[in-house]
């Protein structure tokens, strides 16, 4: 693990060199996930009329590209895809139509999850609600138990893909500025118009089933992926007078060690500390970082089966400095804690 302190300089310039985008990888990267996300949506809608099941068959290899296209408008809200920041937020705009969220509002509110990720005292806003045990244990029935349902899985990738679509993005956070704000309902308005023109012209229940199915199915895959790279058993959370950036990135942001298949329609997001340590760094730069530096190659490492482990994961304990389960936190008030 790099030690902050001594070398505070030198993960800035091993980022350095990779943190200018390249207009050739970016646009062939438009090109190999648009294109087949088209061809594979209507491919699914028309083979509707030869088999329900074939069209769901479908739908799952398009909701990955549809994560991939994510992964590009992410890019383009940390300005880190095209080296002019008009064509980052123009490109940002087209494909939050295509994923659904409103460009501007989800690029301030990532920007603060970024700017305090870990931090206690910065909580609230573009991450997963996490509770401390002693916050938990404080807190009135009411909030124990809605707290407890917020962190069901059931709810969090079940219901909570359709609250992100139809309900979270589609008003205006508190405090927006007015671009902010123009952009947000003017999304919501053009996305409207093109389900109602996509519901009248390929037929509601076709295109009701197939974009539908894509849309939840890749945000149950992006809320799982932004959940399990920061909800690991030793991950980083401190108070503000001792929370650090790099410590923060490196230790509270995971290496998700996905199979090279899911690597590439992820855009590389498991490399999410190095993402957290250089938000200005291209997806596609990410591996070549990772191969280069030793230091970045030490850090918490999440596989495919141990992340399911994450699920039991409810609490932090600031004590321990680990997330444990809801088990866990009645043991502690058990044990005379409280």
């Amino acid at each position: 693990m790099i030690n902050h302190k001594e070398n505070q300089n030198l993960w800035k310039k091993d980022l350095e060199a990779y943190q200018s985008p390249s207009l050739t990888k970016s646009w062939w990267q438009l090109i190999n996930t648009i294109v087949p996300f088209m061809i594979l949506w209507f491919g699914a809608y028309y083979c509707f009329t030869i088999s329900i099941w074939l069209t769901l068959l479908l739908t799952i290899p398009a909701a990955g590209f549809l994560v991939r296209t994510f992964i590009i408008f992410h890019d383009c809200g940390h300005h880190s895809f095209f080296k002019s920041p008009m064509a980052n937020d123009i490109v940002g705009v087209i494909t939050g139509l295509l994923t659904f969220f409103p460009y501007h509002q989800w690029k301030y509110e990532h920007s603060v999850h970024h700017a305090g990720n870990g931090n206690l005292n910065r909580r609230g806003m573009g991450d997963i609600t996490t509770l401390t045990v002693d916050e938990y244990l404080r807190s009135p029935l009411v909030t124990r138990l809605l707290y407890r349902l917020y962190r069901n899985p059931l709810v969090m990738f079940g219901l909570g893909p359709i609250f992100l679509v139809l309900v979270q993005y589609r008003f205006n956070r508190r405090g927006a500025g007015p671009r902010e704000r123009f952009n947000t309902h003017l999304t919501t308005a053009i996305l409207a118009g093109l389900v109602t023109l996509g519901c009248f012209g390929l037929g509601w229940e076709r295109f009701l089933l197939v974009e539908g199915t894509i849309l939840y199915l890749a945000g149950m895959a992006g809320i799982w992926l932004f959940y399990v790279q920061h909800q690991f058993e030793d991950s980083y959370f401190e108070s503000a007078e001792n929370w650090d950036y790099v410590t923060a990135a490196l230790q509270g942001s995971s290496y998700y060690k996905l199979p090279k298949v899911l690597q590439w329609m992820t855009g590389n997001i498991g490399f999410h500390h190095i993402h957290h340590l250089g938000p200005r760094v291209p997806n596609y730069n990410l591996q070549k970082i990772y191969n280069k530096v030793a230091y970045l190659q030490k850090v918490p490492t999440v596989g495919v089966f141990s992340s399911l482990r994450s699920l039991r994961f409810r609490l932090w304990d600031e004590d321990k400095k680990k997330f444990i389960g809801f088990k866990g936190a009645t043991r502690l008030k058990s044990n005379a804690r409280w």
